[in-house]
């Protein structure tokens, strides 16, 4: 389920869509205000009430009361009489990591703890607001942001591409959509990886449990397509490095399907990764992942490798991103117990 943001008109007043949402055909009959703080985040129940009453909650383009039931295929929008904060984008002087500019595209190297664009929460200081005190009049992508061509989330650092004129926008838009482009992820997942190399199909969607979550539903009756092809670059005893290759790019792809497996993500919060998850019982074993936690202080995947065909020269271009201290310093932690660990055995 993706979220549209976009200015509309209706009637003779002029509404602003905030927020776009359709239930799955697998959604149970649940209260419309209980289903939009399920998406919504830092959203309160009594907002999401009052905006119903006040008309602002339409279900398939009706205004509906905060006890109405969604069901599977319902439309839910949040329409408001101001633009979304996104909409109002302002430019920041936030220093940018560039690998790479051209006339056309520019690539960046994005530190964890940056989020790419203005969203609910975050509303300045994201890699958007850099770009556009960096480059004037950059092209919107079908969801109006400036430049984007992809993301990665906050707390995943590595390489993007953005798109600085229209042509290019467009060009990049239908290599991402053909799969031409090359994206490699390197992630340290709990657990020791049986195979040496595989590959993780199952159709990506949220989760009906915890919205904030994507899930595999390997039946294929509700997400996305989606395919990880991996390979083990090293292992930890406990924990295993892995390199990912990416055949679709789906909203936590890496993160839902290596949980799928048995494999979450190391220090992922929001899937559990945050635990230990594999390991012994002893005190000393505990202290020594917290350690690591603090040293790592989120999920463990990286975007190191890019590539994609320039728009203009139609040359492939290909960049690599070394492995941040945060995760190096958790490697070296994690060498250090398994060689001792080896050596103990």
């Amino acid at each position: 389920m993706e979220v549209v943001r976009k200015e509309i008109a209706m009637e003779n007043d002029e509404l602003y869509e905030h927020y776009r949402f359709t239930a799955t055909k697998g959604q149970e009959p649940l209260r419309v205000d209980k289903f939009l703080m399920n998406f919504i985040e830092n959203a309160t129940r009594n907002k999401i009430q009052q905006a119903a009453k006040a008309g602002n909650i339409l279900v398939n383009e009706v205004a509906v009361k905060s006890n109405y039931k969604v069901k599977p295929d319902d439309v839910v929008r949040v329409v408001l009489s101001y633009p979304p904060h996104e909409n109002l984008l302002v430019a920041e002087d936030i220093p940018l990591d560039i690998v790479y500019e051209d006339k056309d595209v520019m690539v960046i190297n994005k530190p964890p703890g940056l989020v790419v664009h203005p969203g609910h929460g975050n509303y300045a200081g994201t890699l958007v607001n850099g770009l556009i005190h960096h480059i004037e009049n950059l092209p919107q992508n079908s969801n109006e942001r400036p430049g984007l061509v992809h993301r990665i989330d906050k707390d995943t650092s590595g390489l993007l591409v953005v798109a600085k004129t229209e042509y290019a926008m467009a060009h990049l838009s239908k290599q991402f959509f053909d799969r031409t482009t090359e994206r490699l992820y390197y992630a340290l997942v709990w657990g020791d990886v049986a195979e040496d190399s595989g590959t993780i199909q199952g159709n990506i969607g949220r989760s009906l449990k915890d919205r904030m979550q994507m899930t595999v539903y390997e039946d294929g009756s509700q997400g996305k397509h989606a395919v990880t092809h991996f390979k083990v670059i090293e292992r930890f005893t406990y924990v295993t490095l892995v390199q990912c290759k990416l055949e679709t790019g789906r909203t936590h792809q890496i993160r839902a399907h290596f949980k799928h497996i048995g494999h979450t993500l190391f220090n992922d919060e929001r899937y559990g990764g945050n635990q230990i998850l594999k390991g012994t019982t002893f005190s000393k074993y505990k202290q020594f992942v917290d350690n690591c936690f603090k040293a790592l202080p989120r999920q463990a995947l990286h975007a190191k490798t890019l590539g994609f065909t320039h728009p203009t020269t139609g040359e492939f271009l290909q960049f690599d991103s070394p492995m941040p201290n945060d995760i190096v310093s958790c490697l070296e932690k994690w060498r250090r117990y398994a060689k001792s660990a080896t050596a103990n055995s």
